[in-house]
Formats: C-alpha cells, sequence, structure tokens
C-alpha cells in the first residue's frame, strides 16, 4: 500500500467516525454553542464597527468597518469551522439544508443559536454604549430605495453563498482557502455596496440591532434578501457543480480540516 493510499485511508476513516459523532446528539449542544458564540462576534464586529465609529468621532473608518467582519468571519472559520461547519448566518443554513448538505432536524437549532447570539451582541453594544450609530444597524444608504437595497442583499448573499459552497464543494475546503476566500468576500462586498445596502447578508446580523434599537421599518430587506438570495445560489450550484457532494456535507456539518491522525491498523500502515 502507497503512503498516499495509506493516506486516503486514514482520512476516510476519521472523516466516517467524524459523522458519526455529528450524528451523536450527545455533541449538538456543542455545535449550537460554536453557532451562539460565533454569531456574537461576528455581529459584535459588524454592527460594533458603526457604534465606535459614532462613539470615537469617526476614529474607526468606513474601509475598516467593512473589512474587519470579513476578517472576523476568517477567524471564526479557522477556530470553529471543524465544530459547527461556522455558519453564523440564517442564510446559509437554509442554503446548505436545500443544497442537501445539512439535515433539516438541525436546522432549528442552528437558527436559534445564531439569534441568541446576535441579539446578545446587539444587547452587549446597547449596555456599553447606548444607542451611539443606531447600534450599527444596517439600512438603505442616502437617495437609495427599499427596491434597490433589497435587489443588493440579494445580489451579495447570493455570491456569499456561492462561496460558501462552492469552497465546501471538494478540496478546495481543505486547509484555509474556504476562511480566505468567504472572509475576503465578505470584505470585498462591504468595499463597494456598504453605501446602498448595508452589505449585511445576513439576516441576523441586521434583525438583531434593529430589535434592540425598536425600529423594524427596514428589517424586511435584510430577512427577505438574504434569503432569496441563497436560494439562488443553490440553484446556481446545482447548475455549476451538479449533485451535492460528500465532501460539501462533511463541510456543512463541521467535519473537514480534522486532519490528526488517527490509530493505524494494519489495513492501513503503508507497506515498505
Amino acid at each position: 500500500m502507497t503512503p498516499a493510499t495509506s493516506e486516503a485511508l486514514q482520512r476516510d476513516r476519521l472523516a466516517r467516525k467524524s459523522l458519526l459523532d455529528f450524528l451523536n446528539p450527545a455533541f449538538e449542544w456543542r455545535r449550537v454553542f460554536a453557532e451562539t458564540w460565533g454569531t456574537f462576534l461576528l455581529v459584535v464586529v459588524a454592527a460594533g464597527g458603526g457604534v465606535v465609529a459614532a462613539r470615537s468621532g469617526g476614529a474607526v473608518r468606513p474601509a475598516s468597518i467593512v473589512v474587519a467582519p470579513g476578517l472576523m468571519v476568517m477567524a471564526i472559520i479557522y477556530f470553529m469551522g471543524t465544530v459547527s461547519g461556522a455558519h453564523l448566518n440564517p442564510a446559509v443554513t437554509i442554503a446548505f439544508a436545500l443544497r442537501g448538505n445539512f439535515p433539516w432536524n438541525r436546522v432549528p437549532g442552528y437558527l436559534l443559536g445564531q439569534i441568541l447570539g446576535g441579539v446578545a451582541a446587539a444587547g452587549f453594544l446597547r449596555l456599553m454604549f447606548g444607542t451611539a450609530g443606531a447600534l450599527g444597524a444596517t439600512v438603505p444608504g442616502a437617495g437609495v430605495t427599499s427596491l434597490q437595497a433589497l435587489v443588493m442583499e440579494v445580489l451579495l448573499t447570493a455570491g456569499l453563498v456561492n462561496t460558501i459552497l462552492g469552497t465546501a464543494s471538494g478540496a478546495r475546503n481543505v486547509g484555509p482557502n474556504g476562511a480566505i476566500a468567504v472572509g475576503g468576500y465578505i470584505a470585498l462586498a462591504g468595499l463597494w455596496a456598504a453605501p446602498i445596502s448595508g452589505a449585511s447578508m445576513n439576516p441576523v446580523r441586521s434583525l438583531a440591532p434593529d430589535l434592540v434599537r425598536g425600529d423594524l421599518a427596514t428589517s424586511w430587506i435584510y430577512l427577505v434578501g438574504p434569503f432569496v438570495g441563497g436560494g439562488i445560489a443553490v440553484v446556481f450550484e446545482q447548475i455549476l457543480v451538479g449533485r451535492p457532494t460528500a465532501a460539501g456535507a462533511l463541510a456543512a456539518q463541521g467535519l473537514l480540516g480534522l486532519d490528526e491522525p488517527s490509530d493505524e491498523t494494519e489495513d492501513t500502515k503503508p507497506s515498505t
């Protein structure tokens, strides 16, 4: 048996063991906690940039405000992507389920964790800084209609979810590539589209500040847009790649990147 074959067998055994762990309901609380904590961190940074900019008189520049969430998502994928898949976004969770890469019976727990994490983050900002910067709420830009903001959110989210699904469909999701691609896309989208819609691409990121500040006037844009965009991305992924892959399912469930060596048996030891 060649070393390459041995390595492939080891990874297969580890994937099967990890899948059994994922299907074990005793581990579900860890995954929901990971989604809660990860979404908290994302919303604190994404909404907090605008809050701190308002409190500091503009010390945090617009470019920094939109790049920071991308960097945070990149970090979160690195430290907890193997735990829950680091969805951090209801539109992503629903897209993975529609794609057939994530079990529907686990969707409610993930959504609950994301909502709790987002609202807790907005509450934290409210306690720390009051309502400065409208709690970092995403709203249509000056002179931008609700329809324009909605279409922009659909477009941006479609690109984001395609990036996530695409980097979770094969070997590209191993190593830093997925985290860099997703974080880079979020930063890029914000750099050019934030003045139009706020470049939310995440229902919880927008709804949480709106709930805490008590203003839901434009929340519908950031609920409808990301979910529609995520659905479009699933259709496009089917066109681009075809049927769901096993690697995509493992990535959605937080099972890739687990490349620690497992105990070898005689079947997996390379021949000399």
